[in-house]
Formats: structure tokens, sequence, C-alpha cells
């Protein structure tokens, strides 16, 4: 007596209204949520980590990237996403000498000494921290670890 009509039309345009409403719902929250910077931190960490001088590729699908010594950002259409590296500080890379260890070059073939490729490394993390803007993304980021008497190094580019 007091159920509602299962042959009402507006029960069933109601119904379908709310099913498009939700399905709307779930659909942007799936596209609105970057996730690509967590990947790359991860993959960032896992070569800071490693006990041996390791190198690794990661694919970028973002637009553009922000990198510091200690934190990344990752601008996709959906947003920007943030990551803290867990085994900081790493050296963003672009171009010179450095740019050259961090394509497979042995580091004393490219630096005359140690404390010379010290002073790259500190310079080339300050340059990260002042430019501090997003740059465009490439397709794929490197990372290398590296060594060079007492001086370890995450190369990141």
């Amino acid at each position: 007596m007091f159920d509602t009509p299962v042959d009402a039309w507006y029960l069933w345009v109601g119904l379908a209204v709310a099913s498009l409403a939700v399905l709307g719902t779930a659909l942007l929250v799936a596209a609105g949520t970057p996730t690509g910077a967590a990947r790359v931190a991860d993959a960032i960490d896992e070569v800071a980590a490693s006990p041996y001088l390791a190198t690794e590729t990661v694919a970028l699908d973002g637009e553009a990237l922000r990198l510091g010594p200690s934190r990344l950002a990752l601008r996709t259409r959906a947003g920007i996403a943030h990551a803290t590296l867990a085994y900081a500080p790493v050296t963003p890379v672009i171009g010179g000498r450095l740019g050259t260890v961090l394509r497979g070059r042995a580091v004393a073939a490219v630096f005359d000494s140690s404390a010379a490729f010290r002073r790259a490394l500190v310079r080339a993390r300050d340059r990260a921290r002042d430019r501090g803007g997003f740059r465009p993304a490439p397709t794929r980021l490197t990372v290398r670890r590296v060594s060079w008497g007492e001086v370890d190094a995450t190369l990141v580019g």
C-alpha cells in the first residue's frame, strides 16, 4: 500500500539520472588523480638506496616537472602531484659535465678530481633550488648512482 509503484515512469527517470551522476563523479575522480610523481620518486629512491652503483630509466607521463634535491612535482592535465624523496639529496642534472656522467661516462673520465666532482654536485643542487619552477617534462627520466672516492651522488635528469 505504501510501496513505490515499480511501473511509474518518474521512478525510472530518477534512477537513470542518479546512475549517470554517480558514474560521472567516479570518472572525474579517476581522471583527476595524478599519481606519476609517487612512481617517479619511488624509482629515484630505489636507485639512491642501492648499495651498488645503479642506473634506471623512468617513463614520465607529465607535461612539466619540477625537480629539486629533496622533492619533485609533476604537472599533468589532471593537476599537480608532489612527492618527497626519502633518500635525498639527489642532484638534478641538465646537461654539462654531470649530464655526460648521467648518460654513462665514468666520473674519473669527466672530472679531474673528486673535489671537482663534489663542487659540480653542489653547484647543480644550488641551481635547482634557485630555479624552482616547472620545466617541460622529458619523456623519460634517467637516475644514476655514482661514486668517486668519498663522494657518492645520485644524478637525476
